[in-house]
């Protein structure tokens, strides 16, 4: 670990789900939570496999996505640095639904089920936490649901960048984000040639800006609402 990067009880701390801990209960958190380091490409986690964790990226870049029998790939979203994920797998005892592919070297962070039984038994805070992370999450989905069907490509790359910077899921994240023109084509289901016109459109627009290796947002809402 580079001397830049945070420890991770010090990521742990900076967590919303976190806030409501003591000092004592937060260290016994970070002793449980096993952490990996997941290569470029390589899978977090598996569909069908049972869901003995919830997830969180420290560091990286992760995408859930499915494979229909067909073969064909969907994405359904991008997770960033500060993000959690599978609360809702974790809540009803089920097969993970989905993969997550680290699109780019990612660490992860997994809390096992056994802890976060503990703080949903014994946590206010942190059950208020998950009401309104499950509460985001399912109107995430929906507008994914709308853009999908409904939307330009040009659109779809605005509002699939602007999910990354949800403040309720993704809180300090900032207004910028390293991410690849490639990497947004995964986000968004278009390929990284049309990604490069969409940027150059939404940059004209104002929305954000193109940096070297990534984005930086000027306008939020105008960029999570482009296309309305």
């Amino acid at each position: 670990m580079s001397s830049d990067q945070p420890t991770l009880l010090n990521f742990l701390s900076t967590c919303r789900w976190a806030e409501s801990l003591s000092v004592e209960e937060l260290r016994r958190v970070a002793s449980e939570i096993i952490e990996k380091q997941i290569p470029s490409g390589g899978y977090v986690c598996r569909r069908g496999e049972a869901v003995t964790n919830w997830i969180g990226v420290i560091d990286g870049l992760v995408k859930m996505s499915n494979l229909s029998s067909e073969g064909k790939l969907t994405t359904l979203t991008g997770v960033p640095t500060g993000g959690w994920f599978g609360e809702g797998s974790m809540l009803k005892v089920e097969p993970r639904r989905y993969d997550i592919m680290a699109l780019r070297a990612s660490r992860v962070a997994f809390m096992p089920r056994a802890t976060f039984n503990r703080l949903l038994d014994t946590n206010l805070g942190f059950n208020r936490f998950l009401l309104v992370q499950l509460n985001e999450r399912l109107g995430m989905f929906i507008a994914l649901i709308e853009n999908e069907r409904l939307l330009e490509p040009d659109a779809r790359v605005a509002r699939s960048l602007g999910a990354l910077f949800n403040p309720v899921l993704y809180p300090g994240i900032g207004r910028q984000i390293q991410i690849s023109q490639e990497e947004i084509g995964f986000l968004a289901g278009v390929s990284r040639q049309r990604v490069n016109q969409a940027l150059q459109v939404l940059e004209k627009a104002g929305v954000l800006r193109i940096d070297y290796g990534g984005v930086t947002v000027v306008d939020l809402p105008g960029l999570q609402g482009f296309g309305a």
